[in-house]
């Protein structure tokens, strides 16, 4: 661990503060000035928070429904227990982790999906930023099914080649799409958020008959950007385990 990196963290206001206010990430100040400008999680919601760990937002999104709300967070790392949430552990992408989430949202579905969801940094700027992509891509198809409509979706993207088709593919099924940058992020990220508002209906244009991921990749093949497979594969954890909210 470099001094340059220790001595900017200790100088970090959010970090202080969310150790202050007993929240596991800096990062839940994000979410709190979304939802500060958005008001995106309302009392008696039922929210999905995919990529959890370790906790800061679903720590806000227990806070904003209250306890009437539900709160169900996933991730492929564990999550140490959070009183008023049922917590999995699995990869969003297999059958069987987004069969597990579905078996225990209540009612007709869900009110938000919000996702921090982040690559594992190569420090290689272009890969990361195409896997970034990637799992904003397959979250707002997730949000897609599982969200009333009117729900709200939001999540995280970093800027950079692509994120248009992602852009794209949101307003085709929300009725208003905004980028935003809260102040918690740092000054040195390329960071954004995706804020997506009332899911449609009836998805316009190519979202009635194509995923989001589709849609992403016939828009790099159109801007003439290659999706190179190399072949390696990231072994994922494969399954889940849930922590429920009664045994906290």
């Amino acid at each position: 661990m470099s001094k340059r990196w220790y001595q900017e963290n200790r100088r970090d206001h959010w970090r202080r503060e969310a150790k202050s206010k007993g929240y596991r990430a800096r990062s839940a100040y994000k979410l709190k000035q979304i939802q500060e400008r958005f008001n995106l999680i309302r009392d008696g919601d039922s929210v999905l928070d995919i990529g959890c760990h370790p906790g800061g937002w679903t720590q806000v999104a227990v806070e904003l429904a209250g306890e009437g709300g539900f709160v169900v967070g996933v991730d492929i790392l564990a999550t140490s227990p959070i009183g008023g949430a049922e917590l999995l552990i699995g990869d969003i992408t297999d059958q069987e982790t987004i069969d597990a989430v579905s078996g225990i949202v209540p009612g007709d579905g869900l009110n938000a999906v919000i996702s921090d969801i982040s690559p594992g940094l190569t420090g290689r700027y272009d890969t990361d930023q195409a896997i970034s992509l990637d799992l904003s891509t397959m979250a707002l198809d997730l949000a897609a099914t599982m969200l009333m409509p009117g729900g709200c979706f939001v999540t995280k993207v970093f800027q950079g080649a692509g994120i248009e088709g992602l852009v794209n593919a949101a307003k085709q099924r929300f009725s208003s799409v905004t980028r935003f940058s809260p102040t918690a992020s740092r000054s040195s990220s390329s960071e954004t958020y995706l804020v997506c508002q009332n899911m449609l209906p009836n998805f316009r244009g190519e979202a009635a008959r194509m995923s989001a991921m589709e849609q992403l990749s016939s828009h790099l093949e159109d801007v003439g950007i290659v999706v190179r497979d190399d072949g390696d594969k990231v072994e994922s954890k494969v399954g889940f385990r849930k922590i429920s909210k009664r045994d906290v």
